[in-house]
């Protein structure tokens, strides 16, 4: 099921992007645009970069600050599942 959500720019889909929301027909997360505006990027630079119009971009950072606690929510999800992955698989790869 997709969830629309701002204007129907910003969507949430289980199995896309691990349920993050992003941006319509991109897998461009709304936590992705939040965090190049938090590196003091403009909605311009960060339009040009990812090559999406303004209004995306808004509709990411008024989502963004509309729902600051579910987005911290997921990223702390995210970061606990990577966490217990490290423990259930060691890496081969020899520690710098």
């Amino acid at each position: 099921m997709v969830k629309q959500l701002i204007d129907s720019r910003i969507v949430s889909t289980p199995d896309v992007c691990g349920g993050h929301p992003r941006i319509t027909d991109t897998r461009i997360r709304v936590v992705d645009i939040a965090a190049l505006h938090n590196a003091n990027k403009s909605a311009e630079e960060i339009s040009d970069e990812y090559d999406l119009p303004i209004s995306d971009v808004e509709a990411a950072m008024t989502y963004y600050f509309a729902n600051i606690e579910e987005i911290k929510a997921l990223l702390e999800k995210d970061e606990a599942f990577v966490e217990q992955m490290k423990r259930r698989h060691t890496s081969k790869l020899p520690t710098v």
